[in-house]
């Protein structure tokens, strides 16, 4: 009995054994299972409490300032822009009322994207390129989408607010710019646009966001900053649907201050029409001060096309357009000046010494120079004869004088002098993008192609011909420096409360002086190549230029291979004016591009003189009615007889006529 029972007895133990290691081995891992959780619990607790310190001690403000974005929406209130008036306090540019739309983009729902730009005419993939290029700034800055909402996008808009179908739809009150029509003073005025994401990364926009409109060209441009305003803001309290439910604040904006230009409406307006169906440039200059009276470029282009952001339609014709008309003709295009270069060489010659009015050439209609050939404009017809002497020469614009001149005196001395009256730099107005110009010497030549100067050179360039190049500008100002005795004023397009000193000055002959304007009077009014400028009762001066864009010989070989040389190789025309012939006023360069002969030029220079002058005389009317009705009416006098009356009343009216 005792030997059967002994192997379950230690059966039993073993098995209690077993159980209580697995006993032990059970409390072991619950004891670690406690303890690991226990320390995952401090952890968390420690991270929360680092969260809690970060969001209520360390950040505390930053987090009430977001959650204030939460309730609380700001909405911009546009400054609209200064107005732009003529030197009479008339507007040119104004503003008008119109609405844009912003995109709240912390309600934003991704799926209204799509029918949000089908309301507002808009594109969905640019759209969502805009969200895109939004998406690095904070949510609760507004965005604008869409800029002068027409009509039909209008009611889009508020019927979709009303309904909340789009709460992320948000109008706003602005001011857009309102340009001249038919692109008047386009070029000189330029455009305003949305800032681009270029103009963005730069130093100076760094102030400007994604939206905001700035000056893209012309004045709007140079002056942006002090046209611009500054913007308000209304802040209002919001509920977590985006319903305005209380106004916080309401700071009105600053508008930009106006800017009064030199610019005269009635010679601007005259001008522009001038050159109604041409291609070309006019300016207007006072050289007296270098107030820009009048500047135009043509073809144009208008502005208002460029409120907010330009259709691509729009843009695709424009750039497109073989005649680039965004490109301002008056101070960035660089062509030789043709014969109205002329008066500068001819000063040069005579302050130089070398040549004096008694010099004389014979000029056939032609002459040879250093194995070359060179035409006269009258080789057809047999040129100028014999004896061209200096008044002569400029008054029928002589191509062989100025070629022996040009010869006598050398580059250099034709560059000094043309450099002093601004020819190859900048005149410093104030508009972006003004072209240099060049004037060449043997310096010059010798800096840009590493090579000298050739005596055959200056032939050309003694004539208008072969480097050198001008704008518009550039000539009226120097031309204009050369009238009045030797000043140079900096061209300006803002009017100024003092007089400005003149950027040069120069000592001349007043003798020489005198020489060279007496010829440019006789181009006008002794039967010259610019009769078509003359004027009744007004001294004016002037000279032509036909500047040659082909030499003669391709045209020649185009003729004879059949080819008809097509608008772009035609001739420009040139005129510059001033008036009158003492004391000038103004000076006025007009550029007829492919207008082929510089007469066809002077019409052009005529028309905006006479403005200048008929203006001038309506009003010194009044004081000059004023003047005569104190003659009819001095106490202590006899009363004047009928006919020194009407004498008195005719004098004084004369103006009128």
């Amino acid at each position: 009995m005792a030997t059967t029972q002994r192997p379950d007895t230690e059966r039993e133990r073993e098995q209690e054994l077993s159980n209580s290691r697995l006993l032990r081995d059970e409390t072991q891992f619950a004891t670690a299972k406690i303890a690991w959780f226990q320390y995952l619990t401090v952890a968390i607790f420690l991270i929360l409490l680092t969260g809690f310190w970060d969001l209520q001690v360390a950040n505390y403000e930053s987090s009430v300032d977001r959650a204030e974005r939460n309730r609380i929406r700001s909405i911009p209130l546009l400054a609209p822009r200064g107005k732009i008036l003529d030197r009479d306090g008339r507007i040119i540019v104004d503003n008008h009322s119109t609405f844009k739309v912003i995109l709240t983009r912390e309600n934003l729902n991704p799926e209204h994207i799509k029918p949000i730009a089908e309301g507002l005419n808009l594109d969905p993939e640019d759209l969502q390129a805009r969200l895109r290029k939004f998406a690095t700034r904070p949510k609760y800055e507004p965005m604008v989408i869409k800029s002068e909402l027409t009509p039909g996008e209008l009611a889009f808009v508020y019927s979709h607010q009303d309904a909340k179908t789009f709460p992320e739809l948000e109008l706003i009150h602005s001011q857009s710019r309102l340009y001249p029509k038919e692109g008047l003073a386009a070029h000189a005025i330029g455009y305003v646009g949305e800032v681009s994401e270029n103009e963005l990364n730069s130093a100076e926009f760094a102030k400007y966001s994604q939206g905001d409109i700035v000056g893209k060209a012309g004045l709007e441009k140079q002056y942006n900053e002090l046209l611009i305003g500054v913007d308000g803001q209304r802040r209002v309290v919001v509920d977590n649907l985006g319903r305005e439910r209380e106004l916080l604040e309401n700071k009105e904006a600053t508008p930009g201050k106006n800017l009064q230009l030199t610019l005269d409406l009635d010679l601007q307006t005259v001008a522009e029409l001038a050159m109604e169906g041409r291609r070309g440039a006019v300016v207007a200059l006072d050289p007296r001060n270098g107030e820009v009276l009048a500047m135009v470029s043509r073809p144009a282009f208008d502005p208002n096309m460029f409120q907010g952001r330009i259709r691509a339609a729009d843009w695709k014709e424009i750039n497109s357009n073989p005649f680039t008309p965004l490109f301002n003709r008056a101070l960035q295009s660089q062509l030789a000046p043709g014969s109205t270069f002329k008066p500068i060489v001819a000063l040069a010659a005579l302050e130089s010494g070398i040549v004096d009015e008694n010099f004389a050439v014979n000029c056939p209609g032609g002459a040879t120079f250093y194995g070359h050939f060179h035409k006269c404009h009258l080789f057809t017809k047999g040129g100028h004869g014999a004896g061209v002497s200096l008044h002569r020469a400029i008054t029928g614009s002589c191509d062989v004088y100025f070629y022996n001149v040009g010869d006598r005196i050398g580059i250099d001395r034709i560059a000094d002098m043309a450099t002093t009256a601004g020819i190859g730099r900048k005149t410093g107005i104030d508009l972006p993008h003004e072209a240099e110009g060049t004037m060449p010497s043997t310096k010059w030549k010798l800096r840009t192609q590493r090579e000298k100067w050739y005596a055959g050179e200056t032939i050309s360039v003694s004539i208008g011909q072969g480097a050198v190049t001008v704008s518009p500008l550039q000539l009226a100002s120097a031309i204009g420096g050369i009238s009045i005795g030797g000043a140079w004023y900096r061209p300006h397009m803002v009017k100024e409360a003092t007089k400005m000193d003149p950027v040069r000055k120069a000592q001349f002959n007043p003798v020489n002086l005198e020489k060279v304007i007496y010829g440019m009077y006789g181009v006008v009014n002794e039967g010259g190549t610019g009769t078509s400028a003359r004027l009744p009762n007004v001294e004016v001066c002037g000279k032509t230029g036909t500047a040659q864009r082909a030499s003669n010989d391709l045209i020649k070989a185009m003729k004879a291979g059949g080819l008809k040389p097509g608008e772009e190789l035609k001739d420009n025309a040139w005129f510059v004016g001033f008036a009158p012939r003492e004391n000038p006023e103004i000076v006025i360069v007009a550029l007829f591009e492919a207008g082929e002969h510089g007469n066809f030029a002077a019409p052009i220079v005529r028309d905006v003189l006479k403005s200048y002058f008929d203006k001038k005389a309506r009003l010194q009317a009044p004081a000059q009615l004023h003047s005569a009705a104190g003659l009819l009416s001095m106490p202590g006098a006899e009363p004047p007889t009928p006919i020194a009356k009407k004498k008195i009343i005719q004098y004084a009216t004369s103006t009128l006529d």
